[in-house]
């Protein structure tokens, strides 16, 4: 059996975070690149929504919930990462990659802001059909506040131990995980407390780089390690060798 990857591309990657959902193209093509280059089979793509989704969500409030006859900016996200989704997959299938969108909207389901279940059993099937799943930071509905975010970084951690996933790499804007301005090579849950990792200077409701490090953390501690990297370095982790990032692992 193949070694099966996840591979998280960062909103802050593939948009312009400054910009109301502006498409990094350009990125995503490099992107797109270096994975159709590496040949990796059995792999997942998770990616976040940047520009495209962030703002319409703190606009909207949508970190408070909904309520009946106030779901407008349900919508409105959840069509704004859907555009991003699409850019993504389209951009994947040009350069020769079977790749397909999955919403969280239609398949997940959330309680107090945390993810309780996503369907995997179709994503199961377009593996074992050398389809490559494209999910996305979407907004869901969530059982006890009407609605929610639920990041990348979220289903990274959900999906990585709901699909038996072997190694989970998560390309960023930066090189890793910064601690007073240096790459922290390894992180575990006993190192995590002592680190000045802060949030993302960007409009983030999902809490930038410290929400990451909180899910990648319980993900270590579920027996699945991770590793934070710069995006220019996606070949080198596809490829199984160094990144020159932070490892996230257990104690």
């Amino acid at each position: 059996m193949s070694e099966r990857i996840l591979l998280k591309l960062g909103g802050s990657v593939i948009t312009d975070k400054n910009a109301d959902c502006v498409i990094n193209h350009d990125q995503i093509s490099s992107v797109a690149s270096a994975i159709s280059r590496a040949g990796t089979r059995d792999i997942v793509i998770v990616h976040g929504a940047g520009s495209c989704g962030h703002p319409e969500a703190k606009r909207y409030r949508l970190d408070r919930g909904a309520v009946a006859g106030r779901t407008e900016g349900i919508y409105v996200t959840h069509r704004a990462v859907s555009r991003l989704n699409e850019a993504v997959v389209e951009t994947l299938r040009q350069a020769g990659i079977a790749a397909a969108g999955i919403h969280p909207f239609h398949t997940a389901v959330a309680e107090r802001g945390r993810l309780l279940s996503f369907e995997c059993r179709h994503l199961e099937k377009m593996l074992m059909l050398e389809m490559v799943p494209v999910i996305h930071g979407d907004v869901v509905m969530d059982l006890s506040d009407g609605a929610c975010i639920v990041s990348g970084d979220q289903l990274v951690r959900y999906l990585a131990v709901a699909l038996g996933i072997n190694r989970v790499g998560l390309a960023t804007d930066v090189p890793g995980v910064l601690d007073g301005g240096r790459v922290v090579p390894v992180v575990t849950p006993a190192m995590a407390p002592a680190l000045q990792i802060g949030s993302s200077m960007h409009t983030d409701v999902t809490g930038g780089m410290r929400g990451k490090m909180n899910e990648l953390l319980g993900l270590a501690q579920a027996g699945i390690g991770s590793e934070i990297f710069h995006v220019s370095r996606i070949s080198d982790f596809l490829a199984g060798t160094s990144t020159g990032g932070t490892v996230v692992k257990g104690e």
